[in-house]
């Protein structure tokens, strides 16, 4: 293989490394999820639900920040050390979903809390 082959080898191999990879939970997006969802809730039930969908997206993404570890792990490996574990490096397209629809409950139950000046504090990490 001449030094022009192996460069477009090194290029297309790392391309396809960094689409496959997780992204960084800070780095989801937030999906849109009404905030007329809530409009039937009270100021206390808006603020159990905050506190419920709180704790479900700082576990999914301590997941989501693990995978993402993971596949640096693998990536550094798959280029420095040895080309296979490139197959070990992979997204969990669920598991952002998940965080993505988390973040976008959040967002809605934060929007109707305000509109039904409940006075609920929302904190950013």
């Amino acid at each position: 293989m001449n030094k022009t082959t192996q460069f477009t080898a090194l290029a297309v191999s790392l391309s396809l490394l960094a689409a496959g990879c997780a992204s960084r939970s800070e780095d989801v997006a937030a999906s849109y999820v009404s905030p007329t969802t809530y409009s039937s809730y009270s100021c206390r039930e808006l603020s159990a639900e905050a506190q419920r969908v709180s704790a479900a997206a700082a576990a999914a993404s301590g997941a989501q920040d693990s995978q993402h570890t993971k596949n640096a792990v693998a990536t550094t490996a798959a280029l420095v050390i040895f080309w296979p574990a490139a197959f070990f490096v992979s997204g969990n397209n669920a598991q952002t979903a998940e965080l993505a629809h988390l973040k976008g409950q959040m967002q809605a139950v934060e929007a109707a809390s305000i509109q039904k000046k409940c006075g609920i504090s929302f904190q950013r990490a």
